[in-house]
């Protein structure tokens, strides 16, 4: 049995898409000046020139977009990140990506194996799922002799093409 995969927040993203697209970033639209918005929001259109009057709809975002800007994370993240000082620290590669219909910019993890040698700003990216971190848990198993636990998923760019 695998282990149980839980995104790192709820509502952000899908991994099946209902437009049969699979893994999408979720945002909302507004239905009075059509303004979309990532992270979500589900309280109140946050354009302050919208007329008002709306309602906020789900909506899958662009699959693809292009490198805005990127960096390498040389030190261990904060919380919510988990880290495990013993285990020897791997630099990360984080993308900023200007999202191909939306226009809006949104930063994320470069997917495994992708280093800012891979990248250059214009180059078209990807959304693809990842995994933040896996927790074995307590120990115990399903049954099967399998680890029951946790896998965090996220969001991972990678360069159109790239390897999955």
């Amino acid at each position: 049995m695998a282990r149980t995969r839980t995104p790192v927040v709820s509502g952000w993203f899908t991994e099946d898409a209902p437009d049969g697209g699979g893994f999408r970033l979720l945002g909302t639209r507004c239905s009075a000046c059509t303004a979309v918005f990532f992270p979500r929001e589900d309280a109140y259109c946050r354009n302050p020139h919208c007329p008002g009057g709306g309602e906020l709809a789900e909506v899958p975002l662009s699959p693809r977009g292009r490198v805005w800007s990127y960096t390498d994370g040389r030190y261990r993240p904060p919380a919510p990140y988990v880290s495990d000082p013993a285990v020897p620290w791997e630099p990360y590669t984080l993308v900023a990506v200007e999202l191909e219909a939306e226009r809006m910019v949104v930063l994320g993890q470069a997917a495994p194996g992708v280093g800012v040698a891979d990248l250059a700003v214009g180059m078209e990216v990807e959304v693809v799922g990842g995994v933040l971190n896996e927790d074995a848990g307590t120990g115990a198993t399903d049954g099967t002799g399998e680890a029951a636990g946790t896998v965090r998923t996220t969001w991972h760019f990678r360069p159109v093409g790239g390897a999955e």
